[in-house]
């Protein structure tokens, strides 16, 4: 079990009086009566809100957190069922009709610019003092998000195998495929999944840009072009060494990548912490996680999966109660806990201190608290362009060896501005 020491100090009596009732009777997505009437405040003497968000996994644990908050403060919260799919949905057709929860949960990029009139602008809350480098959700300049964790991906390695030291460039990342291939080793692999072949892995050339953000804006408007531009030259090499000295990833899915990894065959994997899940049960394994080399790229890729945001909307104590609950979760010794233990969450705060972690959880926490991250620039990608574009793209480029890595390039830049 994942262990927790809280830095936060004694917690104050504002963070103590917030905001949480368990599931009320009715059905779980309606909001309880009452729940906007200033009148209705629980026995701790704030107003009742709700929370609504798109992570079924955690969707019992919230509920208990709320039950225990409740317990501890006598605020109300009422959390409203996880929605799954049909979540974005339901969110957008609550928040037209003003009849939306008082915190939902939002991902970066398309999906927290679609929502950005209703975010709160957590930017004067004291718990945003916390949040690690970088690791805040931010718009136009503004926190409006806590996150609700962290997830980070690079070139998961076996350390009997490889060292990091060894693979800091293009030049050294080809002679370690090389050396692997001659001893009868896969030394790396993608697998067939369209994030897993080339959602992930393209995301590099983006976050070293300057502004992300604005070269995506640049590329879908026809004002640059990857084929002219450094960091995609390098990776279109990377795709070239790829594609000779290791497995076709079309041959492989997520299970086999994983089996092969964890059974010696495979070397390094392009992958993610949440990958250790596939890990577990084949004992304990001397891995790691590093960052993928392009141009000399030392920096694990970090970012938020999802953050929680306050809905302006809401009324003036509704949103006091909803900072309370908030600063509550991420500082009270309760909360800490669930984020690490019961919600199995990487902090994405520096007032958490996690121990007894995964080693590829380890490494991307690490990274949270040192800075030492890349952004996710594909939540800023067009809507689909994943899988319903630069996925048949990879496939074309693994399945044509004539295909040269200048030719790939020409490719993207023509997907992307169709896209755009």
């Amino acid at each position: 079990m994942k262990k927790v020491k809280s830095i936060s100090g004694l917690l104050s009596v504002v963070m103590l009086s917030a905001v949480v009732a368990a599931c009320g009777g009715n059905g779980g997505n309606n909001p309880a009566p009452g729940t906007n009437n200033p009148d209705n405040a629980g026995n701790g003497g704030m107003e009742p809100i709700s929370i609504f968000q798109s992570k079924v996994e955690i969707a019992g644990e919230l509920e208990a957190l709320a039950r225990t908050y409740t317990e501890e403060t006598g605020n109300q919260i009422e959390v409203w069922g996880s929605a799954g799919d049909a979540y974005i949905t339901q969110l957008q057709a609550r928040l037209t009709a003003n009849e939306g929860p008082t915190i939902f949960s939002v991902q970066p990029g398309e999906e927290a610019e679609r929502f950005k009139s209703y975010f709160y602008d957590m930017s004067g809350e004291s718990y945003i003092e916390n949040l690690a480098p970088d690791m805040g959700l931010e718009i136009d300049g503004k926190i409006v998000g806590m996150p609700i964790g962290v997830e980070g991906f690079g070139l998961v390695y076996n350390a009997d195998m490889v060292d990091p030291a060894d693979v800091t460039d293009l030049a050294s990342f080809t002679q370690t495929l090389q050396r692997l291939k001659a001893e009868g080793v896969n030394g790396l692999s993608l697998s067939e999944e369209a994030y897993f072949l080339i959602g992930h892995i393209i995301n590099t050339p983006f976050a070293l840009q300057e502004d992300p953000q604005a070269y995506l804006t640049q590329l879908a408007a026809g004002e640059v072009k990857t084929a002219e531009t450094p960091e995609f030259q390098e990776f279109a090499e990377f795709l070239e060494v790829i594609r000779a000295e290791t497995t076709n990833p079309l041959e492989v899915t997520y299970d086999r990548q994983m089996g092969d990894f964890a059974t010696d065959r495979n070397a390094m994997v392009h992958q993610g912490n949440w990958s250790y899940s596939m890990l577990e049960d084949f004992g304990e394994l001397n891995i790691g996680m590093m960052p993928f080399p392009l141009m000399g790229n030392d920096k694990l890729a970090v970012d938020i999966p999802a953050g929680w945001v306050i809905n302006n909307s809401a009324s003036e104590g509704q949103i006091q109660a909803a900072n309370a609950f908030i600063d509550w979760v991420y500082n009270s010794e309760t909360g800490q806990n669930a984020i690490v233990n019961e919600f199995k969450f990487i902090p994405a705060v520096t007032n958490i201190e996690a121990t007894d972690m995964d080693p590829l959880s380890q490494a991307v926490y690490d990274a949270t608290q040192s800075g030492d991250t890349i952004p996710w620039a594909l939540t800023y990608f067009p809507p689909g362009i994943i899988v319903n574009d630069l996925a048949p793209l990879a496939q074309e480029f693994f399945l044509t060896p004539s295909m040269t890595g200048e030719q790939f390039l020409e490719r993207l830049d023509q997907v992307w501005a169709n896209a755009g």
